[in-house]
C-alpha cells in the first residue's frame, strides 16, 4: 500500500512530458492486480456483455469526447441526445402524459435530486425527513448529509421489504419523502410500492422509487414485477441508472418525474454574478458528452429485443447457480429474491463464511459480503451465463478445503 503518511516524499509534478507509448505501458502494468470483469470474476461495479457492445459505447464516447453537456446552446445534439434518452426512459416506465426528467451522472445523483426537490417542494415546520425502509440505499443518508435532511429508517420484514404499517407509524409533520426500493441492492427485492403508493398519497407526500439496480432489466424480466413505475398513481419520481443493467458507459442516470414542473425544485438559477444567468437542472456544471452520446447508442442499438436477451441470459444463469450452490452440503441460497441478486450462506458450522469467501478470492473471484443477513452476495450480469461452471466448482472446492481445515476468515464489513 502507498504511504499517505505526512512525512511520506510527495510525489513531484512531471518536469517534461512522456511518450503516450511509455504510459500506456504503465497503465497496463498499473492493472495488472485489478479483477478480471471481462472473465466474469467480478459481480458488482462493472456490467459487462461483450466487446461488441463494448465498442458501440466506447466509440459514441469518443464521438464526443471533449465536447461539454453544459453547452446546449453550443451543442445542440446534445440537448437532443438527452431528450431522447428521458423520453424513452419515459416510455419504459410507463409515465403519463406532462412527465420530465434530466440525464444524471448515476444514481447517487439522480437520488440526491430527488431528496433535494422533496425538501424545496414541502416545507415543514421542523428538520425535514425522509421515511425509508433499513433496505433503502445508503446514498439517500448521503444526500440527506449534504441537504439538511434526516433519515428514520423502519425494520423489514422477513422477506426483506418495507412494511407499510412501519412506515406509516414512522411519518410526521416534518415527513418530506418516503423511499421505496425496487430493488433494494442489499437483498434484490422490490418493496410494495403499490401499497406506499397508497400511504404517499393519504399524506400527500413525496415517493421517490429506487430503481437505479432494477431499471433496466425488471421490465425485461421473465417475472417481471409490475406494480414499481409510473402505474403506480402515487409515485413521484423514479431513478435508473444506464450505466448498470441499461450497459451504457459511466456516468448515466435517469431521473424522471410525474410532471415535469417538479424540475424547478432541483434547478439552480443565479444571475447575481458579472458573467450572466447561469442555469442547470443537475448537480454538476460541466458534465461529459461521452456519457451521454455512449448511452444513447446502446439504447438503441439494444432495443427492447437486446434488454430482454439481457435479462434472459441473467435468469438463466442464477437458475443454475441457485441449482448448484444448493446442491453444495452446508450452503443454502436466501429467498426471496426478484432480480438479479443472489445471495447465499452456510448452515454447517463447520463452513466459515468469511474463510470461504478468502478461498474463492485465492481462486481469482471478487467477493461480495452482505451483513444482515450475513452472506455472500452476487449481482449477476450478462457475462455470468459463461462463468457458472468454473464459479461453481471453485466454490465446491473451496468448501472442501475451509471444512478440511477448519479455517476461520476475516470479516469485511466494506459493502464498497
Amino acid at each position: 500500500m502507498p504511504d499517505h503518511s505526512p512525512a511520506a516524499p510527495r510525489l513531484p509534478f512531471p518536469e517534461t512530458g512522456a511518450a503516450w507509448t511509455a504510459l500506456q505501458e504503465t497503465l497496463q502494468q498499473a492493472k495488472e492486480n485489478d479483477v478480471d470483469w471481462r472473465a466474469g470474476r467480478l459481480a458488482v461495479y462493472t456490467y459487462y456483455r461483450d466487446d461488441a457492445l463494448l465498442q458501440v459505447a466506447q466509440d459514441a464516447y469518443g464521438l464526443y469526447f471533449n465536447e461539454n453537456a453544459l453547452g446546449k446552446r453550443a451543442f445542440p445534439s446534445l440537448a437532443r441526445l438527452e431528450r431522447e434518452l428521458v423520453e424513452m426512459g419515459l416510455s419504459l416506465f410507463q409515465a403519463p402524459p406532462g412527465a420530465g426528467g434530466v440525464f444524471t451522472s448515476g444514481g447517487t445523483e439522480s437520488i440526491f435530486l430527488a431528496v433535494c426537490a422533496a425538501r424545496n417542494a414541502r416545507p415543514v415546520p421542523g428538520r425535514p425527513n425522509i421515511v425509508c425502509c433499513e433496505t433503502l440505499h445508503a446514498t439517500f443518508n448521503k444526500a440527506a448529509m449534504f441537504l439538511g435532511v434526516d433519515v428514520i429508517r423502519t425494520p423489514m420484514t422477513a422477506e426483506f421489504r418495507a412494511d407499510p404499517a412501519a412506515l406509516a407509524a414512522a411519518i410526521d409533520e416534518n415527513t418530506v419523502m418516503i423511499g421505496a426500493s425496487a430493488p433494494g441492492y442489499a437483498h434484490g427485492v422490490f418493496d410494495p410500492v403499490a401499497e406506499i403508493s397508497a400511504l404517499a398519497a393519504r399524506h400527500g407526500l413525496w415517493l421517490h422509487v429506487d430503481a437505479c439496480i432494477g431499471g433496466f432489466l425488471n421490465p425485461f424480466w421473465p417475472e417481471a414485477v409490475p406494480d414499481f413505475d409510473f402505474r403506480v398513481a402515487g409515485v413521484t419520481s423514479l431513478s435508473a441508472d444506464l450505466h448498470k443493467y441499461g450497459y451504457a458507459a459511466k456516468g448515466a442516470s435517469l431521473l424522471l418525474l410525474r410532471d415535469a414542473a417538479l424540475k424547478r425544485h432541483h434547478s439552480f438559477d443565479f444571475d447575481g454574478w458579472p458573467r450572466g444567468a447561469y442555469a442547470t437542472e443537475t448537480f454538476s456544471g460541466s458534465r461529459p458528452a461521452g456519457s451521454i452520446a455512449a448511452a444513447w447508442a446502446v439504447v438503441n442499438h439494444l432495443g427492447r429485443d437486446g434488454y430482454a436477451e439481457n435479462a434472459r441470459l441473467i435468469h438463466d444463469a442464477k437458475a443454475q447457480l441457485v441449482a448448484g450452490i444448493e446442491a453444495i452440503p452446508g450452503l443454502r441460497v436466501i429467498r426471496p429474491s426478484d432480480l438479479c441478486m443472489l445471495l447465499y450462506t452456510a448452515e454447517d458450522p463447520a463452513i466459515d463464511l468469511d474463510a470461504l469467501a478468502e478461498r474463492l478470492g485465492a481462486r481469482g473471484w471478487f467477493v461480495g459480503r452482505n451483513m444482515k443477513p450475513k452472506a455472500i452476495h452476487l449481482a449477476l450480469n450478462t457475462v455470468h451465463a459463461a462463468t457458472v461452471g468454473p464459479y461453481l466448482a471453485d466454490l465446491a472446492a473451496a468448501v472442501a478445503e475451509v471444512r478440511a481445515g477448519a479455517l476461520r476468515g476475516v470479516e469485511d464489513r466494506r459493502t464498497y
